[in-house]
């Protein structure tokens, strides 16, 4: 990946998270109303409706494949070949998001994944996620 993606810059909703991804954290916003998970971060609370019941929370970067599809047409920042995919975090919200595989064409959906992170220039970063290894697939000495 030769370029870095242009990505729009932090308004009053998404600084927060913005400001979390300079420091390689993971945050969901969540409602102390009614306890829902949301991305990508809002002005209010697509449970329940609140403006002032969020906050962000670290979340592990747990998650899975929950669709994906290899795309082979270059675009700024990726070359080709590489997979965009509906990532389903451990806490139930999905991401848009790339997976960083060796073989591209080996994600499925259903495979587990583990956060990893893209830096911008100008300090931020972009949540990507890797394949989980296999341990069935690993040689044993």
């Amino acid at each position: 990946m030769s370029v870095i993606p242009e990505v729009p810059p932090a308004d009053e909703a998404t600084e927060a998270w913005w400001a979390a991804t300079r420091q390689r954290r993971l945050v969901l916003q969540t409602c102390t109303g009614c306890g829902s998970h949301q991305h990508p971060p809002r002005a209010l609370c697509t449970g329940c409706g609140r403006t002032d019941t969020l906050h962000h929370r670290e979340v592990s970067g747990d998650g899975t494949v929950d669709a994906c599809t290899v795309v082979e047409r270059a675009m700024p920042g990726f070359d080709p070949p590489y997979v965009v995919a509906r990532v389903r975090l451990a806490e139930g919200v999905v991401l848009l998001s790339n997976v960083l595989a060796a073989d591209p064409y080996a994600v499925r959906v259903g495979d587990p994944l583990t956060l990893d992170w893209r830096a911008l220039d100008d300090g931020r970063a972009l949540p990507v996620f890797t394949p989980v290894p296999d341990p069935a697939l690993e040689e044993t000495p």
